[in-house]
């Protein structure tokens, strides 16, 4: 089949143009080590974090002000992560999932209309060729067993999604990222079974980053209202589904269209809300989830963020 790519613009709008040739599939004999030179280690954490606005990256708000805290604690954990995986609402792909395999990979501004301070943001974390390569040899299509998941060596990066949190939390960009993409066209089930592939990595040193909201929906901003304003069916949705994390319904997540209107209002399109999927795929039914960083942004946007572990 070909594949296409589908990179989601700021607006959630989507364009596709033909994959180059360098994104290829990605095979056992490839892989120079099974996981890629990760050591075994004690178990990292999962996160998903609400990253809304690009401006929040910069200093002077609460939602930093959570991420700079929360990266203080994770720093302070006696076995920090060998490896950052980072699935952002900002990466879509179609016919295929796609890790991000190059050494350097560079930051893209995938915005416009801000600030001059905001496209100066550089986030240099390195990559980690070798470790994107086992992960894309491990990992494996949910709805065709077998097929491993693509390699991105030269185009892609680490979008917004990624470096406006990472970078608060993690300012020393020492880290190695590895990014990896979302087929928007396939079911959301087969998203968090994807997500639960990631699981076993945890053990390796990875630590599991979904970037996305619970509630986003730009047609409704309201620019003037504060973080505990929203629209009731905004609240209402972002409660569902805390309220499912909490009671470690997670299986329950990829079921949100059978809500009908209230997900249609919550999400025009469903790009924000994937990422999740992959964090709650990844926990372990015995973790105990800790929410931060709950409140709204322009009334809309749902900044609520969970980690496990």
């Amino acid at each position: 089949m070909t594949r296409r790519r589908l990179v989601a613009s700021l607006s959630g709008l989507l364009g596709a143009s033909t994959v180059p040739q360098w994104l290829r599939p990605v095979t056992a004999a490839t892989v120079d080590a099974a996981f890629g030179g990760l050591r075994p280690s004690a178990r990292q954490p999962v996160l998903f974090v609400g990253h809304g606005s690009p401006m929040n990256v910069l200093p002077g708000n609460a939602w930093r002000s959570g991420w700079e805290e929360l990266g203080q604690q994770l720093q302070a954990r006696p076995e920090p992560p060998q490896l950052i995986l980072c699935v952002s609402a900002h990466w879509l792909t179609q016919g295929g999932w796609y890790l991000t395999g190059m050494a350097q990979p560079r930051t893209i501004h995938d915005f416009s209309g801000f600030p001059q301070a905001l496209y100066a943001q550089q986030y240099p974390a390195p990559g980690a060729p070798a470790a994107a390569r086992a992960l894309a040899a491990d990992l494996h299509e949910p709805a065709r067993h077998g097929q491993p998941l693509g390699l991105d060596d030269r185009e892609w990066g680490l979008d917004h999604g990624a470096w406006s949190v990472l970078l608060p939390m993690f300012p020393l960009a020492r880290i190695p990222v590895v990014q990896l993409s979302m087929d928007y066209a396939r079911p959301l089930a087969e998203h968090y079974a994807l997500g639960g592939q990631l699981r076993r990595w945890r053990e390796r040193g990875v630590m599991i980053v979904g970037s996305g909201n619970i509630v986003h929906n730009l047609r409704r901003v309201r620019r003037d209202a504060s973080a505990d304003q929203a629209y009731d069916w905004a609240a209402h949705f972002d409660q569902h589904v805390q309220q499912r994390i909490a009671r470690a319904e997670l299986g329950a997540l990829p079921q949100v269209p059978a809500l009908g209107e209230l997900m249609r209002l919550a999400h025009p399109s469903h790009e924000h809300y994937l990422p999740l999927l992959y964090a709650a795929g990844a926990a372990h039914a015995d973790e105990t989830p800790r929410f931060f960083n709950q409140g709204f942004q322009a009334a809309s946007i749902s900044m609520q963020s969970i980690i496990w572990g």
